[in-house]
């Protein structure tokens, strides 16, 4: 199947979206980090099925993937800004923390590396619950998802292995405050592996999950 794009977007991808209601995130144009954290090239693409574009639960479910994915990004912003104040010295870590009261990371309480942690914990959450429930589920419902599938697994191993290099790195600054390098190159690593998986997975899944939603059962 071709995969030729159109304004960096798969022709067929607007018909999608169309189709659940919810529209994939484009991938990233830029990097934040020097290293190449996933490689675009051999990533599949599953065959378009012809079936129609779901149902109306099923379609709420893939938004809802949209909205989870855009809640992380926006963790992932604010945790790179909050580094960011804390390494030039414009605010101190109990202000900077402040400004995200309203956010899920605000519940730490040990300051910039446990707010870090917790946005580590959560999205590790988010993968682990994809990996048990959603992709099993997909993987029974659509056979031409399985290298899509395989491939999304094999991005969430390495995406756990780059959480542990950000903690690795908040166990460094801890005990070299002020070295924010290796927690700086660890951060812009993970940002750009998230940013570009969540984009993929957002392309090839919104289809069927708009078919099939999260998990069996009758679709409304």
């Amino acid at each position: 199947m071709s995969n030729k794009r159109t304004g960096g977007r798969r022709r067929g991808d607007r018909t999608e979206s169309g189709r659940t209601g919810a529209v994939p995130a484009p991938a990233p144009k830029r990097r934040h980090g020097t290293k190449k954290a996933a490689h675009k090239a051999g990533r599949p693409t599953a065959a378009k099925t012809t079936r129609d574009g779901g149902s109306r639960q099923g379609r709420g479910e893939a938004r809802r993937l949209v909205e989870v994915h855009n809640h992380y990004r926006r963790e992932l912003t604010q945790v790179r800004e909050i580094l960011r104040q804390v390494r030039k010295g414009s605010a101190s870590i109990d202000r900077a923390r402040g400004r995200i009261n309203t956010l899920a990371l605000a519940t730490a309480d040990g300051g910039f590396s446990e707010i870090c942690r917790a946005s580590c914990r959560s999205l590790a959450e988010h993968h682990r619950l994809e990996d048990r429930t959603v992709f099993p589920h997909l993987r029974r419902s659509q056979r031409s998802l399985q290298p899509v599938l395989d491939r999304l697994d094999k991005e969430h191993r390495t995406i756990h292995t780059l959480l542990k290099d950000v903690d690795r790195a908040l166990v460094h600054l801890a005990r070299n405050p002020g070295d924010h390098a290796p927690v700086n190159r660890a951060i812009n690593l993970l940002t750009d592996a998230v940013l570009s998986h969540f984009a993929y997975e957002e392309r090839e899944l919104l289809g069927p999950l708009a078919r099939y939603g999260f998990a069996p059962g009758p679709r409304r």
